[in-house]
């Protein structure tokens, strides 16, 4: 089974689509969201074609194919409109033959790791910067931001094909790629 991350929407309808497209096009089993799905929060400018309620429509066309955690930016009022759970800090997920702890990364993050076991990968986003690495005992990835990237990244994405995470942009292109060992 396949898996794509996306985190950091901030309520854009223009890349929500785009993600929506490229999920259906990848073939992906389930959509893992990471986080901060409808608001751009106080820090961030307004992403592109800003409008929450046509992101609310398009996610909850998928809401039997959604894993979500709480970001920052969610709201009790978020959990009104959407069709699935988005309240959750964080969850445990058996992906591939690896274990997985899903969050946004405001409160779990590489510097304050959930507790982890060797070989156990930390899926988080919030800092909009991609990131797909080994560290120290752990893997850590984070698929960057798909509205309002930073540190020069384009808008990117993330799946999780077998025993490999792979950080595309919304060309088509590879933008990196971690390979997991066996657990």
């Amino acid at each position: 089974m396949d898996y794509m991350f996306a985190s950091d929407i901030h309520g854009s309808a223009y890349y929500c689509r785009k993600l929506v497209e490229e999920y259906r096009r990848s073939g992906a089993d389930r959509l893992v969201l990471l986080g901060d799905l409808l608001y751009h929060g106080p820090r961030n400018d307004l992403p592109r074609d800003y409008a929450p309620k046509k992101v609310i429509d398009m996610l909850n066309e998928l809401k039997n194919e959604i894993y979500a955690v709480r970001g920052n930016c969610e709201a009790e009022v978020d959990q009104m409109v959407l069709e699935f759970p988005v309240m959750a800090d964080y969850a445990v997920l058996a992906l591939g033959g690896q274990t997985f702890y899903v969050t946004h990364g405001h409160i779990y993050n590489p510097d304050r790791l959930p507790p982890m076991k060797a070989g156990d990968v930390l899926a988080y986003g919030h800092t909009h910067l991609l990131q797909a690495e080994a560290l120290n005992q752990y893997y850590v990835v984070n698929p960057g931001s798909v509205s309002i990237p930073k540190g020069g990244n384009p808008p990117t994405y993330g799946i999780l094909r077998g025993q490999e995470f792979l950080i595309m942009d919304f060309e088509g292109n590879l933008v990196k790629k971690l390979a997991f060992s066996k657990a």
